[in-house]
């Protein structure tokens, strides 16, 4: 982790100060360092100061919003954990926040303990999935190397964010064989992941644009997805 402590480092930005003080009191009771941060901008200018664990980012802020915010992380190649604070009916707003390259969503109004299970398990997540792979993969035109979280094809780096890499590097890893949308869910999201399976469809949606024929993802229909293992 990027703390200077012990204590995972959790950014909050959130712009109504009854949300962002109620996930603070909650996350610093799990055990968290937190820090709020009223403005996209704000935002920004404090993960330039300081590299967050994990960032708790409302779409809806004022001066630069979730949406933008998420996208020049991910543009500037940050590999933080992004988790979005949305209202509950607002499913566009999801979609977009995860292809923008968020790694998972929890909806307004939430239960205190969904947040921070979520939060572990994003973390958890992002420490676990490096520790027992090998530290490269290659398949075709495609090389996964896990110590740096980079993939390229050609020689070229592709810019992924934390959740596209996690899911890639399973299904290669596991090539030739199929992986449901569940076995998905528990192997890059964690068994306390609380969305749906769409989430999934998303981030291999992403995938297909970015790596084109370097490493084709197939739909098994009714089950899931796999790698092939020969061309």
């Amino acid at each position: 982790m990027t703390s200077t402590d012990e204590q995972p480092f959790i950014l909050i930005a959130e712009d109504e100060p009854n949300i962002a003080s109620f996930a603070k009191m909650y996350l610093e009771a799990a055990g968290f360092r937190v820090e709020i941060a009223e403005r996209g901008d704000d935002a920004l200018e404090s993960i330039e100061k300081e590299r967050p664990d994990l960032l708790l980012l409302d779409l809806n802020l004022p001066g630069v919003d979730g949406f933008e915010v998420t996208r020049r992380i991910r543009q500037g190649g940050g590999g933080m954990p992004i988790l979005m604070l949305t209202a509950r009916d607002d499913a566009v707003d999801k979609v977009v926040g995860l292809e923008l390259g968020a790694d998972d969503y929890v909806t307004k109004p939430f239960d205190p303990r969904e947040l921070v299970a979520r939060v572990r398990a994003v973390l958890r997540r992002a420490e676990a999935l490096d520790a027992d792979m090998p530290p490269v993969f290659e398949v075709d035109d495609l090389r996964i190397e896990v110590g740096p979280r980079e993939a390229f094809v050609k020689g070229e780096e592709v810019a992924l964010t934390p959740k596209e890499f996690d899911l890639l590097t399973a299904l290669v890893q596991a090539r030739g064989l199929v992986l449901s949308r569940e076995q998905l869910l528990e192997k890059v999201w964690g068994y306390t992941f609380l969305g749906d399976s769409r989430t999934i469809d998303v981030h291999v949606r992403q995938l297909r644009r970015k790596l084109g024929d370097a490493c084709p993802i197939e739909t098994v229909w009714g089950t899931g997805y796999k790698v092939p293992a020969r061309r």
